[in-house]
């Protein structure tokens, strides 16, 4: 289960700044803590961790445990200042993990992953700024502001896969950060209501505006015309950026990784798609992703990773 599923306090009371104390924890305790919040979260990071190839479950799960940490400091604390404290203190952890002796459990795997696979800090760094941004500012002005945001909130998670995955090429980063960024924004338009009620809108004003859609329609969670309009003009871009990332499963060596990216974009586009199936009405009801939509997922991107697999590039060499 994650830190907040527990209780992030209940957690925080075993291994947070005041008591954690790694030396009481092997290298194999940790990796087993990093894997039980990889698959027992609610979300569908179990599967893609089975659909991983084997030599990256180990390392894949220590790398989701740590976000799964940070975003829990982010959202599951009550009060911003002390959010702040404790992102702070996962920081200094960051800092133990790539440099020193780091006491938490969740550090100590990561700090294997980190040598193993010789990680750069830059994005771990980059996902803290953003889960900082979150505690201080609420709304956001531009659609450019909202890319900066996703360039630190989204895309240094699929840099991190590509770097695994021993990728370093630049038209794979910027795929990576198409599709990152798309299902970023493809989690914020299925969110709107939610993310309204924890005072949080990631509508830029800027397109608000330009559709008409006002301070107090927002404020009310109005469904009008102008509501519609705005939502599918999102929606579209957010397409657009999915489609930028497209070819990035045919970039990656072997068949395990591609399947595995190529199921995380098709995932955002469902997303995508059910918003429009619910004529874009989401202060009415949030759009789901059924098992179903899983399921026949899973089966499209696995056929389409065996094609690629079986076809041979112009050089001679399979995808």
């Amino acid at each position: 289960m994650t830190v907040a599923t527990v209780g992030v306090e209940a957690e925080l009371a075993i291994w947070g700044p005041e008591a954690v104390s790694c030396p009481d924890c092997s290298l194999d305790e940790a990796h087993v803590y990093c894997r039980k919040l990889a698959r027992t979260h609610y979300e569908n990071f179990p599967l893609l961790l089975g659909l991983a190839p084997r030599r990256l479950r180990r390392p894949l799960a220590a790398v989701y445990a740590w976000c799964r940490w940070a975003d829990d400091l982010a959202d599951e604390i009550e009060s911003p200042e002390r959010s702040l404290e404790l992102l702070k203190w996962w920081r200094e952890e960051l800092a133990a993990c790539f440099g020193g002796t780091p006491r938490h459990p969740v550090s100590l795997a990561l700090q294997e992953v980190v040598n193993d696979f010789d990680l750069h800090r830059r994005p771990f760094d980059d996902l803290l700024d953003a889960f900082v941004q979150d505690q201080r500012l609420l709304e956001y002005q531009s659609y450019d502001q909202l890319l900066a945001y996703c360039r630190n909130s989204a895309n240094p998670v699929g840099r991190i896969v590509l770097a695994l995955s021993g990728v370093v090429d630049d038209q794979a980063v910027a795929c990576s950060d198409a599709i990152c960024t798309g299902l970023q924004l493809a989690n914020f338009w299925q969110d709107v209501r939610r993310d309204h009620q924890a005072g949080r809108v990631y509508l830029p004003r800027e397109d608000r505006e330009r559709f008409g859609y006002d301070d107090e329609s927002l404020a009310g969670r109005v469904t009008n015309d102008a509501f519609l309009d705005l939502m599918r003009f999102e929606v579209d871009r957010a397409r657009q950026l999915f489609g930028n990332g497209r070819s990035l499963p045919s970039m990656l060596p072997g068949l395990r990784v591609p399947v595995m990216i190529d199921l995380f974009a098709r995932g955002g586009r469902r997303i995508l798609d059910r918003i429009e199936e619910i004529g874009f009405r989401v202060w009415d009801q949030r759009p789901v992703v059924r098992s179903r939509d899983v399921s026949l997922m899973v089966v499209a991107a696995v056929l389409s990773g065996v094609c690629r697999w079986v076809t041979p590039r112009p050089g001679g060499t399979k995808v």
